[in-house]
Order: structure tokens, then sequence, then C-alpha cells
């Protein structure tokens, strides 16, 4: 069988499709593709600001900027998604 459906239709649940399961599944693709953007931003600021001059080694006050960096990267989105999702929360519970 052609189409979109043809996953679906053959199965052990008669070709029923269990929504639930499927909504997680997509919210565990968002949190891997999060995750990932959150790494290569946060990868690329970091050596923009912390790496002079690529070489084969990282010298002390490299290593010691780009550790900082990512901390505070982490701090600065960690604060901006509490604040997204609670900001989400008082939205949903208003409607």
């Amino acid at each position: 069988m052609d189409g979109f459906g043809s996953d679906f239709s053959s199965g052990g649940s008669g070709g029923k499709v269990d929504t639930g399961t499927i909504m997680e599944q997509v919210k565990v693709q968002i949190a891997v593709a999060n995750a990932r953007e959150l790494l290569q931003r946060m990868t690329d600021k970091c050596f923009k600001k912390c790496i002079g001059k690529p070489g084969s080694t990282l010298d002390n006050s490299e290593q010691k900027c780009i550790a900082m960096c990512m901390d505070r990267y982490m701090d600065a989105w960690n604060t901006v998604s509490r604040t997204y999702n609670s900001r989400l929360q008082r939205e949903r519970a208003r409607m």
C-alpha cells in the first residue's frame, strides 16, 4: 500500500494508531533537536569568544574561558526556559 498511512495500516493493533505514543515520540524528537541546537549555539558563541588562534591544544586561559562561557550560557538558557514555561502555564490557566 502506498501513502503516508501505510506504516500504520499493518501492525498488531489492527491498524489503529496510538496517538499517545506518537505524541511522546514527537516530544522526545523535539527535546533532542532543542538539545542539539543548544549545544551548537553554545559551541559557536563560546568558540568565537574564547579562541583567538585555533591550534592543536587549548591553553589554560582558553580552557577557563570556555568553561565559564558554557556555564553562563547554560544558566541563561535555563533561566529563559523556566520563565517561558511559567508564562505558558499562566496563559493556559487563563483559558
